[in-house]
């Protein structure tokens, strides 16, 4: 027989299974490529980029994938992909020369829409906030950081005037880790995190030094996932970076802000490791991943937990939809099951 206490039982039991149940689901590996762009239009439409002129598409939420080498920059690293739709996506080439090229095929085909062989040209991420406007951030050049812009979906880039780019320190330089590293604003504001000997949030009002890991090539911040409180700047947002030499390493990987950056909090639990991106999944639960594993904290970034050891690259929530995919070394792509 069934007793009241046995029913309470039972509920509560019940009730914690969906603090643990989260894992991780591998979807296809075993390519010899390494991605680090990934862009997710739906819970169905997932484009990714990475090495040896490599892109992925797949349009049934990663049970297959089409497999499409760029022709012409077989030896290219797209780094970051923007997908708009089932056919349209940007990828970034990120040096030698920095290219930016687009298809509306569905990658039958490929454009150059910007090219660069400016020495020292590097690109690491591209961020857009709807189908047509855009942003790409680049390493320094002559101490200032390249910024270019699109108004018309990619199709063509305008560079920012050397006098309006933020100066760079001696040492400082962006990460083309898993292209977020950069948010642009629908109010056309937009920001960005370095690393390297110096680590700093970028903006309007210049750069500000970040409480995390710097001081070597190696260190500094990755990624940045900004809380969506509508179209102007947010001020609550997370950054994650750490070590890639030392990827277990814990030591300021981790900061959160909720007044721009103007002051700064330290998670009481911090991801277990280096990381190279973060993402929001609701405004309180977050994922982040790295080389060393995937952590999921569900009181906006105060706690983490390690939820595989499984090493991923980037992970990213889908822009209309609910999915959170990863991807990562060896043609690796997962999912989060919640």
């Amino acid at each position: 027989m069934i007793t009241r206490l046995t029913l309470i039982l039972i509920f509560l039991i019940g009730s914690k299974v969906p603090a643990s149940a989260q894992t991780i689901e591998m979807l296809t590996s075993g390519q010899s490529v390494s991605i680090r762009g990934l862009s997710p239009v739906n819970d169905n439409v997932v484009w990714v980029s990475g090495s040896h002129g490599t892109v992925g598409r797949s349009l049934d939420g990663g049970k297959t994938w089409q497999w499409i080498i760029v022709k012409g920059f077989e030896k290219t690293d797209f780094r970051d992909i923007e997908a708009f739709n089932a056919n349209t996506a940007i990828i970034m080439g990120i040096a030698e020369p920095a290219r930016i090229l687009k298809t509306t095929d569905g990658g039958a085909s490929w454009k150059v829409v910007f090219s660069d062989s400016t020495k020292g040209m590097f690109l690491d991420a591209m961020d857009f906030y709807d189908n047509k406007h855009g942003v790409v951030v680049g390493d320094p050049i002559d101490n200032k950081f390249f910024i270019a812009k699109t108004t018309n979906g990619g199709n063509t880039w305008r560079k920012i005037p050397a006098v309006m780019q933020s100066n760079a320190l001696a040492g400082e330089a962006c990460f083309a880790s898993s292209g977020t590293n950069i948010h642009y604003f629908r109010n056309k504001d937009f920001l960005f995190v370095s690393g390297g000997k110096a680590s700093r949030l970028h903006d309007d009002a210049g750069g500000r030094l970040i409480p995390i890991i710097q001081g070597k090539e190696s260190t500094g911040a990755n990624s940045i996932a900004v809380r969506s409180d509508g179209p102007r700047v947010a001020n609550t947002f997370i950054i994650t970076g750490g070590d890639f030499t030392n990827d277990k390493d814990t030591t300021l990987n981790c900061v959160l802000t909720n007044d721009g950056g103007h002051t700064w909090i330290h998670p009481t639990t911090p991801p277990h490791g280096y990381r190279s991106c973060i993402t929001y999944i609701s405004n309180k639960k977050l994922l982040c991943c790295g080389t060393s594993g995937v952590d999921l904290s569900t009181d906006s970034g105060m706690t983490w937990r390690l939820i595989s050891t499984n090493g991923f690259h980037v992970c990213r929530k889908a822009k209309h939809g609910k999915t959170v995919f990863l991807a990562g070394s060896n043609g690796r792509i997962a999912k989060l099951v919640m």
